[in-house]
């Protein structure tokens, strides 16, 4: 069905605040924050699929992971709460110390431009009174609060740009298909109804929050890749007239999209052109998980790392927190995100409507990005002390490096190479600017 749809009509240009806003913030916040369970074991995309399923280091996947037999969460789940049903964590989860203004002042502070929250993850629960999920929302029971709505006006506030995420391709509330255990190709439902039920979720989305952002996940039931009413496209055209400057992602399974996304290693080949994000959580799971420390978190070294190697590619990068049950986002996703602002606060001009300058060498020895914004192009150092690197004579006016943090940098040149003497003050990355020849 999907091919006999016309989708080069969606074609268009991706609205500037997105290519331009470089950093984002994902929020994965659901019943499975209760039980807080997942083994940290590595990133997606590092192991086959047999091995990440029963040991899932994602504690969003919970309601999955406990339904394979012989999986270490089951016997957790069978341990702490006997035969106890997953929705019991929706009467459980209370949401008490959820303060959505604070989210989002870290959330601005941290230097991100964009918000998305789950707004229904796999386990089918709604954090808003969506149509047609009776009392199995954040409403209903559980917080009894529009989560969406508080996080949608609390952030807006801050000025910053509001998404959404939802999960299309998979709802384990309305099937009977046995646990995903051993392949990244997933069976997920397809019939009329669920798609129109989909339909009418994300239509009531547009309508309340005007996300400017839409993330589907998995994959969308096929019923609706075709025209009509209850169709994609129709979802498509009804979204694009109500939202002029959203976007939409490339998980619909058809062949349109404004963005693409990979996902920690998972998909990298997106990342090889166009319009495109990387996400990830802080630790190796997006929903809050216990059985995570400080070893599986990015610290503030590596979280540069990562933004810096996407956004010298062209890319941005959507960083996950994982609130806990009660509404607090851990102290060590607080403190990167923190120290995300610090840095922010000296060196975004490096960062916004940045793009890749590709005639400018990367290097791991030392670890150096570079980002172009207008006629000056800014090489991300992790150094200190003196450092020689590539600098083509030709590209820089050599009496105009200076660091972000407003002092004159003096360098000695040999050919290409320069070198730079970097005081310690500047790191954890110095940010060296030139003007362009």
């Amino acid at each position: 069905m999907a091919d006999a749809v016309n989708w080069d009509r969606f074609k268009r240009d991706v609205p500037r605040w997105y290519t331009e806003a470089k950093f984002g913030i994902f929020i994965h916040w659901g019943a499975y924050s209760v039980p807080a369970f997942g083994e940290p074991i590595g990133e997606l995309g590092t192991m086959e699929a047999k091995t990440w399923f029963p040991h899932n280091p994602y504690a969003e996947w919970y309601f999955n992971t406990i339904r394979i037999e012989g999986s270490p969460a089951q016997e957790f789940h069978k341990k702490t709460y006997g035969n106890a049903p997953y929705d019991d964590f929706l009467d459980q989860w209370k949401a008490e110390n959820f303060n959505p203004d604070q989210w989002a002042e870290l959330f601005q502070y941290s230097g991100a431009q964009y918000v998305l929250p789950t707004t229904k993850h796999h386990d089918g629960i709604a954090l808003w009174p969506a149509p047609g999920t009776g009392t199995r929302n954040t409403v209903d029971r559980g917080p009894k609060r529009d989560l969406i709505g508080d996080i949608a006006t609390a952030v807006r506030k801050k000025g910053l740009h509001f998404g959404v995420y939802y999960s299309g391709g998979l709802d384990w509330s309305i099937t009977d298909l046995p646990p995903h255990n051993d392949g990244y190709e997933l069976a997920r439902p397809s019939d009329a109804a669920y798609s129109m039920y989909c339909y009418e979720h994300v239509v009531d989305i547009i309508d309340r929050y005007k996300p400017e952002v839409i993330f589907n996940d998995i994959n969308w039931p096929d019923f609706s890749k075709r025209e009509g009413e209850y169709s994609l496209p129709a979802l498509f055209d009804y979204y694009y007239s109500h939202v002029p400057t959203g976007v939409v992602n490339d998980r619909w399974g058809i062949p349109h999209w404004d963005y693409k996304t990979s996902e920690y290693k998972m998909n990298l080949h997106v990342e090889d052109g166009g319009v495109w994000e990387n996400n990830r959580g802080v630790g190796y799971s997006f929903g809050y998980n216990k059985l995570e420390t400080d070893e599986h978190y990015l610290d503030i070294s590596g979280l540069l790392h990562h933004l810096l190697d996407i956004v010298s590619r062209g890319g941005n990068l959507l960083l996950n927190v994982g609130p806990t049950a009660s509404g607090e986002i851990p102290e060590l996703q607080q403190k990167v995100l923190r120290q995300m602002g610090d840095w922010m606060k000296i060196n975004s001009k490096a960062i916004y409507a940045s793009h890749a300058v590709p005639e400018f060498k990367a290097s791991d020895a030392p670890w150096i990005r570079w980002t172009g914004v207008g006629k000056e192009v800014f090489a991300h150092i992790e150094s200190t002390g003196k450092t020689t690197f590539e600098v083509p004579e030709s590209l820089v006016d050599d009496s105009s490096a200076h660091f972000l943090s407003g002092e004159k940098a003096t360098i000695s040149r040999s050919g290409n190479q320069i070198t730079v003497d970097i005081d310690a003050k500047h790191s954890p990355m110095a940010v060296l600017a030139f003007k362009r020849r």
